[in-house]
């Protein structure tokens, strides 16, 4: 139990993460707001990890974007998600507001460089008698009588983090297009520390590089890239999914995906989704191979995503001649 504590605090100044990152657009990048074909845009993920060690760690994230239709080029963002870690059930709520600015390099819209602002309110708790303390055993067996003699100030903690971000866009067609961006998070570096001392929340360098290639009618490509540098924390994660379309036609549009991917130092997991029509859904399932592994037997977490798309397709105004009325 000390040791997941130990872990658990580890996190205190690590952002959460996730496998399917292209599909938590917003929480990837604040430029990715409004990035996509449509009018609005939602996200639903979920991620449970490490439910064959402890209790598990869940994180749920919930998002929506949108364009605006009088302020051209101008979109707006907004994710809000809730994580609980461990036996002590360590939670963290953020809510964010990513507003994002189209800037397009080209004429015909190929070229396109997108840049977005974060603004984030995040709040901790954390219930310290939840955990075994060194100090509750007593020579035999842990003693929830005894005093832990923890000297903890405060068992919650809110405070605001900024961050930014810039993408670029190639964008040819649906089935062939490459995007890239770069973004800087906990700029201001917020003290969230729980035990009296000044634990900053280390900012965070976010790289990732996508595209998607046709290779014939029925199948296209889709490689992707992310890096994350965090304090000493560093994560890579590198692979592809290949896409199956059924139904093109865009009242009918059906494909399938199948992917693998490599984290580095401690895990791969494996992706498929749907779309249909408006909907994606999605799936993915990490197997860790850490130094867990004989408490985990490779087994890491499931996760999953939801996404829904709205268009709103303006009509189109239509002038009529009045004819005078001849007798």
């Amino acid at each position: 139990m000390l040791l997941i504590l130990g872990y658990q605090l580890k996190l205190v100044a690590q952002d959460i993460h996730w496998s399917q990152f292209n599909d938590n657009p917003i929480f990837q990048n604040p430029a990715n707001s409004g990035r996509f074909s449509g009018t609005y845009r939602f996200y639903a993920n979920y991620r449970d990890q490490w439910r064959s060690v402890t209790v598990p760690f869940q994180t749920l994230s919930i998002s929506a974007d949108t364009k605006f239709e009088k302020v051209k080029n101008l979109s707006l963002g907004i994710l809000f998600f809730h994580d609980a870690a461990g036996d002590g059930r360590f939670r963290t709520i953020e809510l964010q507001v990513s507003p994002s600015y189209n800037l397009k390099l080209t004429s015909d819209s190929l070229h396109n460089l997108r840049f977005g602002v974060q603004f984030g309110m995040n709040h901790r708790q954390m219930i310290f008698n939840n955990y075994y303390w060194d100090n509750q055993f007593d020579g035999v067996q842990y003693n929830p009588s005894l005093a832990s003699n923890e000297n903890y100030q405060t068992q919650k903690k809110t405070n605001v983090s900024v961050g930014v971000g810039a993408v670029y866009e190639w964008a040819v067609s649906k089935r062939k297009r490459i995007a890239a961006g770069i973004g800087f998070f906990n700029i201001n570096a917020p003290n969230q520390g729980f035990l009296g001392t000044v634990i900053k929340r280390d900012r965070r360098l976010n790289f990732f590089a996508q595209g998607q290639f046709r290779l014939n009618d029925e199948w296209d490509i889709l490689p992707t890239v992310q890096l994350n540098f965090q304090g000493t924390y560093n994560e890579i994660i590198f692979g592809s999914n290949v896409r199956y379309i059924l139904k093109e036609r865009l009242d009918q549009y059906m494909a399938l995906y199948f992917g693998g991917f490599f984290r580095n130092k401690d895990s791969g997991y494996i992706s498929a989704g749907l779309d249909y029509k408006d909907w994606f859904a999605g799936i993915s399932y990490d197997l860790n191979f850490s130094k867990l592994v004989p408490a985990s037997r490779v087994r890491g977490g499931i996760e999953l995503s939801l996404r829904y798309i709205v268009n709103r397709v303006k009509p189109k105004n239509i002038f009529h001649r009045v004819c005078p009325d001849y007798i």
